[in-house]
């Protein structure tokens, strides 16, 4: 084995590899239950006024918010799931993306959840009329993803026919393994700024800054998917080494214009923000559904 080929194997085994997974998901449960306790205790410290915090976000003021925070954990898990799968399923890889997004809402709904004011003008209060809004779109985007995963089982099942792999094709995975691993520690360094930046405007700040972190959902989540249109781009160039078949490049090309509108809607309040999620997913499950009945088609061949 060359030495290329010994480092690559050695990043693979620590970062990507079947063992590096499991352990990755017994960790993020574990602290995932760990600090649903504790935020639960935090908010009884703030009920009880013996801790004195600027609770912007409003995760404080009640214990249902406590169910925000194992969230958001089991979304760091998604967000490795997602490099874990780039390098086996280019779909696989943006179905991922759209779970994310679609935890993103429900995680949001569960902090709303603790404002929430049942009164008989439902529909007079804003932050009321949001959280219906949330609620059906999340019903939407569960079935837009089951019918993106029904499409991309059907092109797995067909492409599975054939067992032959191409010398382009296993250049081609082996480039999406060495852009999985740069992508790890990225997205660990996002972590941890988005992390200690929101630590800094709820605990230390008093400054202007903590007005541009109240909204926590686009904490991380923004440069997130900012460099996941990075990573797209990439992806649609290096696949011109395997096909520039029409069909391929306009999905993978449709799959960057989904990305884009997701990350547009952390730039966007209200209503408009979970209009704009639900279109983007339904445009990628258009892109998919059509790229599929194309590939039944057989061009003649000048």
């Amino acid at each position: 084995m060359s030495k290329p080929d010994k480092i690559f194997t050695f990043f693979y085994s620590k970062l990507l590899s079947e063992k590096i997974r499991e352990k990755s998901e017994v960790v993020i449960i574990s602290i995932a239950v760990i600090t649903f306790i504790l935020h639960l205790v935090m908010v009884t410290l703030v009920d009880f006024n013996i801790v004195q915090i600027n609770d912007y976000s409003g995760i404080y003021r009640n214990p249902i918010a406590a169910i925000y925070t194992p969230f958001s954990f089991i979304l760091i898990y998604e967000v490795y799931l997602l490099v874990y799968y780039l390098p086996k399923s280019t779909t696989i890889y943006i179905g991922k993306q759209y779970e994310i997004i679609t935890l993103i809402v429900i995680r949001g709904i569960f902090k709303d959840l603790a404002s929430l004011e049942f009164t008989a003008n439902w529909f007079s209060d804003p932050n009321d009329i949001k959280f219906t809004y949330d609620l059906v779109a999340t019903v939407v985007l569960f079935f837009l993803i089951l019918v993106f995963n029904r499409l991309n089982a059907r092109k797995e099942d067909a492409h599975q026919k054939d067992s032959l792999f191409s010398k382009k094709l296993v250049k081609f995975i082996r480039l999406k393994n060495i852009l999985a691993m740069c992508l790890i520690p990225v997205f660990l360094v996002l972590a941890i700024h988005g992390f200690s930046r929101w630590v800094h405007g709820s605990f230390f700040s008093i400054t202007e800054m903590v007005g541009s972190i109240k909204d926590v959902n686009a904490i991380f989540f923004n440069e997130f998917f900012t460099v996941l249109i990075l990573t797209d781009v990439l992806l649609l160039l290096i696949s011109f080494l395997v096909t520039d078949k029409f069909n391929t490049v306009i999905r993978n090309s449709g799959f960057i214009l989904s990305t884009i509108l997701i990350k547009l809607s952390f730039g966007i309040t209200g209503i408009l923000s979970t209009i704009l999620i639900v279109v983007a997913v339904l445009f990628g499950v258009l892109i998919l559904f059509i790229h599929n009945q194309y590939e039944k088609i057989t061009l003649p061949e000048n």
